[in-house]
């Protein structure tokens, strides 16, 4: 199949939405473009985690040595050390 798109003064593609179904894309995902001679290939961009954006949350202001600390106090607590 074979789309035309416009490119806007932005520089800013639409993907026709059978192309963003076949690829599974959703508002703000990434995608990688890659140039091979004259064509170019669309690839989405791998998807973090669903908790990913809650990484470190539960510790803030606790750098790896704090981290550490922590987990050896932890340890102690629950007798595993």
């Amino acid at each position: 199949m074979t789309y035309d798109i416009t490119l806007t003064s932005k520089g800013q593609l639409t993907l026709p939405v059978d192309i963003r179904r076949a690829l599974k894309l959703n508002a703000g995902d990434k995608i990688s473009v890659k140039q091979e001679g004259s064509d170019i290939r669309l690839m989405p961009k791998g998807r973090a985690g669903r908790f990913e954006k809650y990484r470190g949350i539960g510790t803030p202001g606790i750098g790896p040595g704090g981290r550490r600390a922590l987990m050896k106090y932890m340890r102690e607590l629950r007798g595993w050390e």
